[in-house]
Protein backbone atom coordinates (compact mmCIF):
# COMPACT_ATOMS: atom_id res chain seq x y z
CA UNK A 1 0.00 0.00 0.00
CA UNK A 2 1.51 3.32 -1.05
CA UNK A 3 0.40 6.47 0.74
CA UNK A 4 -0.55 8.26 -2.48
CA UNK A 5 -2.75 5.35 -3.59
CA UNK A 6 -4.55 4.60 -0.34
CA UNK A 7 -4.08 6.75 2.71
CA UNK A 8 -4.10 5.10 6.11
CA UNK A 9 -7.05 6.38 8.07
CA UNK A 10 -6.42 7.92 11.47
CA UNK A 11 -8.27 5.09 13.23
CA UNK A 12 -5.97 2.55 11.55
CA UNK A 13 -2.91 4.59 12.49
CA UNK A 14 -4.05 4.88 16.11
CA UNK A 15 -4.63 1.12 16.25
CA UNK A 16 -1.15 0.55 14.80
CA UNK A 17 0.35 2.91 17.38
CA UNK A 18 -1.39 1.14 20.27
CA UNK A 19 -0.26 -2.27 18.98
CA UNK A 20 3.35 -1.05 19.23
CA UNK A 21 3.21 1.34 22.22
CA UNK A 22 1.74 0.17 25.52
CA UNK A 23 2.91 3.07 27.73
CA UNK A 24 -0.09 5.42 27.96
CA UNK A 25 2.04 8.50 28.57
CA UNK A 26 3.90 7.81 25.34
CA UNK A 27 0.59 7.34 23.50
CA UNK A 28 -0.50 10.73 24.87
CA UNK A 29 2.79 12.24 23.70
CA UNK A 30 2.11 10.92 20.20
CA UNK A 31 -1.43 12.37 20.33
CA UNK A 32 0.00 15.75 21.33
CA UNK A 33 2.53 15.68 18.49
CA UNK A 34 -0.24 14.66 16.08
CA UNK A 35 -2.40 17.62 17.12
CA UNK A 36 0.53 20.02 16.81
CA UNK A 37 1.49 18.65 13.40
CA UNK A 38 -2.10 19.07 12.17
CA UNK A 39 -2.10 22.69 13.38
CA UNK A 40 1.24 23.37 11.72
CA UNK A 41 -0.04 21.79 8.49
CA UNK A 42 -3.03 24.16 8.60
CA UNK A 43 -0.69 27.09 9.20
CA UNK A 44 1.49 26.15 6.23
CA UNK A 45 -1.47 25.07 4.04
CA UNK A 46 -0.21 21.49 3.89
CA UNK A 47 -2.10 18.19 4.11
CA UNK A 48 -3.35 17.98 7.73
CA UNK A 49 -4.13 14.28 7.53
CA UNK A 50 -0.65 13.30 6.32
CA UNK A 51 1.10 15.57 8.81
CA UNK A 52 -1.14 14.33 11.62
CA UNK A 53 -0.49 10.66 10.84
CA UNK A 54 3.23 11.40 10.72
CA UNK A 55 3.04 13.00 14.17
CA UNK A 56 0.92 10.18 15.55
CA UNK A 57 3.32 7.46 14.39
CA UNK A 58 6.66 9.25 14.85
CA UNK A 59 7.60 7.21 17.96
CA UNK A 60 6.10 3.89 16.82
CA UNK A 61 9.38 2.08 17.52
CA UNK A 62 10.14 3.68 20.89
CA UNK A 63 9.38 0.67 23.09
CA UNK A 64 11.36 -1.61 20.75
CA UNK A 65 14.39 0.71 20.77
CA UNK A 66 14.38 2.25 24.26
CA UNK A 67 17.44 0.22 25.29
CA UNK A 68 19.19 1.20 22.01
CA UNK A 69 18.36 4.90 21.48
CA UNK A 70 20.67 5.03 18.47
CA UNK A 71 18.15 2.77 16.68
CA UNK A 72 15.13 4.90 17.63
CA UNK A 73 13.42 6.34 14.57
CA UNK A 74 15.56 4.20 12.22
CA UNK A 75 13.41 1.16 13.02
CA UNK A 76 10.25 3.30 13.01
CA UNK A 77 11.05 4.76 9.63
CA UNK A 78 11.68 1.25 8.24
CA UNK A 79 8.42 -0.01 9.75
CA UNK A 80 6.47 2.78 8.07
CA UNK A 81 8.29 2.28 4.76
CA UNK A 82 7.38 -1.44 4.89
CA UNK A 83 3.74 -0.42 5.41
CA UNK A 84 3.87 1.70 2.26
CA UNK A 85 4.27 5.19 3.66
CA UNK A 86 5.93 7.67 1.33
CA UNK A 87 9.49 8.96 1.53
CA UNK A 88 8.51 12.30 3.08
CA UNK A 89 6.84 10.71 6.10
CA UNK A 90 9.59 8.12 6.53
CA UNK A 91 12.28 10.81 6.29
CA UNK A 92 10.46 12.98 8.86
CA UNK A 93 10.25 10.06 11.30
CA UNK A 94 13.92 9.18 10.76
CA UNK A 95 15.27 12.70 11.17
CA UNK A 96 13.25 13.66 14.25
CA UNK A 97 15.84 11.82 16.37
CA UNK A 98 18.74 14.25 16.70
CA UNK A 99 21.06 11.35 17.61
CA UNK A 100 21.41 10.41 13.93
CA UNK A 101 22.80 13.80 12.98
CA UNK A 102 20.63 13.90 9.85
CA UNK A 103 19.13 17.31 9.21
CA UNK A 104 15.49 17.20 8.12
CA UNK A 105 15.08 18.40 4.55
CA UNK A 106 11.32 18.78 4.19
CA UNK A 107 8.96 21.18 5.91
CA UNK A 108 7.14 18.22 7.45
CA UNK A 109 10.42 16.81 8.79
CA UNK A 110 11.49 20.15 10.17
CA UNK A 111 8.13 20.66 11.88
CA UNK A 112 8.27 17.21 13.50
CA UNK A 113 11.85 17.80 14.64
CA UNK A 114 10.91 21.06 16.39
CA UNK A 115 7.52 20.10 17.80
CA UNK A 116 8.55 16.79 19.39
CA UNK A 117 10.39 18.49 22.26
CA UNK A 118 7.97 21.41 22.55
CA UNK A 119 5.06 19.13 23.41
CA UNK A 120 7.13 17.76 26.31
CA UNK A 121 7.86 21.25 27.60
CA UNK A 122 4.17 22.15 27.40
CA UNK A 123 3.16 19.03 29.35
CA UNK A 124 5.81 19.74 32.02
CA UNK A 125 4.67 23.38 32.30
CA UNK A 126 1.07 22.20 32.67
CA UNK A 127 1.86 19.71 35.41
CA UNK A 128 3.35 22.39 37.69
CA UNK A 129 0.18 24.50 37.50
CA UNK A 130 -2.13 24.20 40.51
CA UNK A 131 -4.98 23.08 38.20
CA UNK A 132 -2.75 20.83 36.04
CA UNK A 133 -4.94 21.92 33.09
CA UNK A 134 -3.77 23.00 29.64
CA UNK A 135 -6.53 25.61 29.50
CA UNK A 136 -4.76 27.52 32.27
CA UNK A 137 -1.37 27.54 30.56
CA UNK A 138 -0.25 30.62 28.62
CA UNK A 139 2.33 31.22 25.94
CA UNK A 140 4.07 33.65 28.28
CA UNK A 141 4.39 30.97 30.96
CA UNK A 142 5.82 28.46 28.48
CA UNK A 143 8.35 30.99 27.21
CA UNK A 144 9.40 31.72 30.79
CA UNK A 145 9.84 27.98 31.44
CA UNK A 146 11.77 27.66 28.16
CA UNK A 147 14.40 30.02 29.56
CA UNK A 148 14.69 28.08 32.86
CA UNK A 149 17.36 25.48 32.05
CA UNK A 150 16.70 23.61 35.31
CA UNK A 151 13.03 23.14 34.43
CA UNK A 152 12.24 19.97 32.46
CA UNK A 153 15.94 19.24 31.90
CA UNK A 154 15.15 16.42 29.46
CA UNK A 155 13.56 18.83 26.98
CA UNK A 156 15.90 19.70 24.13
CA UNK A 157 15.52 23.46 23.86
CA UNK A 158 17.80 23.73 20.84
CA UNK A 159 15.33 21.59 18.85
CA UNK A 160 12.48 23.91 19.85
CA UNK A 161 14.51 27.03 19.03
CA UNK A 162 15.14 25.70 15.51
CA UNK A 163 11.54 26.74 14.75
CA UNK A 164 12.87 30.16 13.82
CA UNK A 165 15.31 28.76 11.25
CA UNK A 166 13.42 25.64 10.13
CA UNK A 167 9.87 27.00 10.08
CA UNK A 168 10.35 30.76 9.83
CA UNK A 169 8.20 31.13 12.94
CA UNK A 170 9.11 33.15 15.98
CA UNK A 171 9.37 31.11 19.16
CA UNK A 172 6.20 32.83 20.41
CA UNK A 173 4.25 31.93 17.23
CA UNK A 174 5.45 28.34 17.34
CA UNK A 175 4.55 27.94 21.01
CA UNK A 176 1.14 29.52 20.44
CA UNK A 177 0.25 27.19 17.54
CA UNK A 178 1.35 24.13 19.49
CA UNK A 179 -0.34 25.15 22.75
CA UNK A 180 -3.66 25.82 21.02
CA UNK A 181 -3.47 22.46 19.26
CA UNK A 182 -2.84 20.64 22.53
CA UNK A 183 -5.57 22.60 24.31
CA UNK A 184 -7.93 21.36 21.59
CA UNK A 185 -7.36 17.74 22.64
CA UNK A 186 -6.88 18.32 26.37
CA UNK A 187 -9.46 15.65 27.20
CA UNK A 188 -7.53 12.97 25.28
CA UNK A 189 -4.34 14.10 26.99
CA UNK A 190 -5.92 14.08 30.46
CA UNK A 191 -4.77 17.66 30.98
Amino acid sequence: MVWQLKAMKREEALKLLKENIKNQNLVKHCLAVEAAMRALARHFKEDEERWGICGLLHDIDYEKTKSNPELHSKIGSEMLRDLGFDDEICEAVLTHNEAHGIEPKTLMGRALYCVDSLTGLIVAATLVLPSKKLKDLTVKSILRRFKEKAFARGVNRSEIAKSQEYLNLSLEEFVNITLQAMQGISGELGL
